[in-house]
């Protein structure tokens, strides 16, 4: 399973549009087999669950994301898990354990950028 979590550094992005890139963790049952970081190529509509599609990803983890965005990644069988906060790394294998769970929570304004877990 792959695993994609917006990243700011080794920590959870509050907003997965505008984050720095996205980590990308393969993990085999419980076990991580590898991680790798892919630049964000940009907040473009409707573009980001087309990108993370193509990097494999059945995951994505982020602190806060919009509706269409979450509605996109649906339609692409990419699983949304939205309210992450914190390392990254650590965020991914609290998902796979089951331990993170989406809050469900929607991001409606793009003024509050990275501030969406509030």
């Amino acid at each position: 399973m792959r695993v994609a979590v917006a990243s700011d550094g080794v920590m959870v992005s509050g907003h997965f549009g505008h984050c720095e890139g996205f980590t990308m963790y393969d993990f085999d049952n419980a076990e991580l087999k590898s991680k790798n970081f892919v630049t964000n190529p940009g907040h473009k509509p409707g573009y980001l669950p087309v990108f993370l599609k193509e990097q494999n990803a059945d995951v994505i983890i982020a602190g806060g994301m919009g509706e269409t965005a979450q509605e996109l990644f649906a339609a692409r069988g990419i699983q949304v898990v939205v309210g992450a906060q914190g390392n990254a790394e650590d965020a991914a294998r609290q998902f796979i354990s089951g331990a993170l769970k989406s809050t469900g929570s929607v991001c409606r304004e793009h003024a509050h950028e990275g501030h969406c877990n509030d």
